[in-house]
């Protein structure tokens, strides 16, 4: 994958993250803050807890750090994949966040 391609990939993913937390806010009682910094998104939850995704350019990689630990995610060609086998990158956010928020939420490529 090229840095072009990777930047394509990695900014249609953030932006998939803000709409998620803007439709999450909109429908249901969570209440999410998205703040994006060129290439982070910090997600605070009511608690002040916080999920961080990261674009670690140089890797190729998106990293995503939670209360559970960090994890890094390659692009597969369709998705983004958890290089250690833990899953696809919004399965596991809507996971970290339905955690941290304490009431499920789901992330979708799709927002």
């Amino acid at each position: 994958m090229t840095d072009p391609e990777f930047m394509d990939h990695a900014e249609r993913l953030l932006l998939a993250v803000e709409r998620s937390c803007d439709r999450i806010s909109e429908t249901s009682d969570a209440d999410l803050d998205s703040q994006r910094s060129g290439g982070m998104v910090t997600i605070t939850f009511p608690n002040r807890s916080q999920i961080v995704i990261n674009l670690q350019k140089p890797l190729h990689e998106v990293w995503m750090a939670s209360q559970s630990g960090g994890y890094h995610y390659r692009f597969d060609g369709t998705h983004w994949q958890d290089t250690k086998g833990a899953g696809e990158f919004f399965a596991c956010l809507s996971r970290e966040a339905s955690r941290q928020a304490g009431v499920p939420l789901e992330f979708s490529a799709q927002a």
